[in-house]
C-alpha cells in the first residue's frame, strides 16, 4: 500500500456505555488497535465522537440533551474528559495526541482550510496523533458538518488518505434492516453508494450518537468522490484495524481499487466554497469546459449575475443548466468589459493578468 495514511472514525456508540459515560474498556481496545497500526508504519488520524455523550451526565442530565444549549454545555464538559482519557491511555504506548476542534467555517474559508491542512500535516510529520472532533461548543446549525461521519469523510479527502475506517456498532451494510429482518444478508463489498441505498437506510443514530447508517452512507459517497476507499463495520482486539486493511474486517468495504484523488484546491471549490455569482456560457464554451478539459475564456461568456472579486467562486451554466463551479480570475466588473470577446481581440490591448476567466485547474464539474 503506497499511501499509508488512515483516518479512523469512532462513533459515540463505540466509545461510551449506555449511561453516556466513556467506556474505558472500549477506549482501551481502540487505543491498542491504533498503536498497533502505527507500529506497522501507518500515519493515523482519529475522528472521535463522544464529547456530548461523555459530558451530559456531569451536568445532571439523565439522557442526551436535545436543546442546543444543553448539547453545547455537555460538549464543553465532555471534550476535556474525552481528551484526558485519550491522553492517559495513549501515554502507555508513547503516543502524543493533539486535539483539533473544527467547524464548517474552518473549511469554507480558503485560508483557514489551507492552514488546517498545514497544521495536520505538521503533526503527522512529527509523529503526533491528531484527534479531530467538531467544535460542538460553539457550532450553530448552519455551520455544522451534521455529524462526525461527514467530518471524517472531508478530513480523509483533505489529507488524501488511503482508507477511511468508520467504526460503528453494526458490522456493515445489509440488503435489508438486520434489526427487523433476521434473514438480512451482509454486503462484504460494494463499488459505489447509490441514492437508492441512501434513501433505504435508517437515518437515526443511537441514544448517545447523532449519526445512523444513512449518514455513514452519505459520508462514504463523499469520501469516494474524493478518491478515498471506505470501510464501515466493527471489530475487537489490537489487530482489528490491521485486519480491516488486510481485507478481513467485520463489515463492508466500499469503493474500487482505482479511485482518482482530487487536489485540495478542487476539493475546496467543490465542497466548501461559497458561491458569489453566476456565469452563463454558449455551447462552444460548454464543450471546452465539460468535454475537452479546457479553461473558460471570455469569448464563450454571454451573461453574468452577482458581484464577485478575483479569487471568488462562481457557478457556470450552459444551455441545459449547471455545468460546475470555478474560481474566477476576474472581478465581475472587469469581466463585463471582456466577456464575449475573442482572445485575438483582447491580446493587443489586454491589461489583465490572465486571458482565462476560469483556469481548468480551478474548475470542477457538477
Amino acid at each position: 500500500m503506497e499511501n499509508k495514511r488512515i483516518v479512523v472514525k469512532i462513533g459515540s456508540s463505540s466509545l461510551t456505555n449506555k449511561k453516556g459515560e466513556i467506556d474505558q474498556e472500549k477506549l482501551s481496545d481502540h487505543i491498542e488497535a491504533i498503536a498497533a497500526l502505527r507500529r506497522e508504519g501507518y500515519q493515523v488520524l482519529l475522528v472521535s465522537s463522544g464529547a456530548v455523550a461523555a459530558g451530559f451526565r456531569q451536568l445532571g442530565y439523565s439522557s442526551r440533551p436535545v436543546t442546543l444549549k444543553g448539547k453545547q454545555a455537555s460538549a464543553a464538559v465532555g471534550q476535556s474528559l474525552l481528551i484526558q482519557s485519550y491522553r492517559e491511555q495513549l501515554s502507555q504506548f508513547g503516543i502524543v495526541p493533539a486535539q483539533i476542534l473544527l467547524t464548517r467555517k474552518d473549511f469554507s474559508k480558503k485560508e483557514r482550510y489551507k492552514n488546517g491542512y498545514a497544521t495536520i500535516m505538521e503533526l503527522l510529520d512529527r509523529g503526533i496523533l491528531p484527534i479531530i472532533n467538531e467544535n460542538d461548543t460553539v457550532s450553530i446549525e448552519e455551520l455544522t458538518f451534521g455529524d462526525n461521519d461527514m467530518l471524517s469523510a472531508l478530513v480523509s479527502g483533505l489529507v488524501r488518505a488511503d482508507q477511511l475506517i468508520i467504526l460503528t456498532d453494526i458490522n456493515g451494510l445489509y440488503d435489508s434492516n438486520p434489526r427487523e429482518n433476521p434473514s438480512a444478508k451482509r454486503l462484504h463489498h460494494v463499488l459505489e453508494i447509490t441514492d437508492e441505498m441512501i434513501d433505504g437506510a435508517e437515518g437515526t443514530g443511537s441514544k448517545v450518537g447523532t449519526g445512523g447508517m444513512k449518514s455513514k452512507l452519505i459520508a462514504a459517497k463523499t469520501a469516494l468522490s474524493l478518491g478515498v476507499r471506505v470501510f464501515i463495520g466493527h471489530g475487537k482486539g489490537s489487530r482489528k484495524l490491521i485486519e480491516i486493511l488486510e481485507g478481513n474486517g467485520d463489515g463492508t468495504y466500499i469503493g474500487g481499487d482505482k479511485l482518482t484523488s482530487i487536489n485540495n484546491s478542487k476539493q475546496w471549490i467543490a465542497l466548501h466554497s461559497a458561491v458569489s455569482g453566476k456565469i452563463f456560457v454558449d455551447q462552444g464554451a460548454e464543450k471546452a469546459l465539460v468535454s475537452n478539459g479546457r479553461s473558460l475564456l471570455p469569448a464563450g461568456i454571454y451573461d453574468i449575475t452577482g458581484t464577485f472579486e478575483k479569487g471568488d467562486v462562481v457557478e457556470v451554466f450552459g444551455t441545459n443548466g449547471l455545468l460546475g463551479k470555478g474560481e474566477v480570475l476576474y472581478s465581475s466588473e472587469d469581466l463585463k468589459k471582456v466577456m464575449g470577446k475573442r482572445s485575438d481581440e483582447l491580446r493587443d490591448e489586454f491589461i489583465f493578468a490572465s486571458i482565462e476567466v476560469i483556469h481548468r485547474d480551478k474548475w470542477v464539474k457538477a
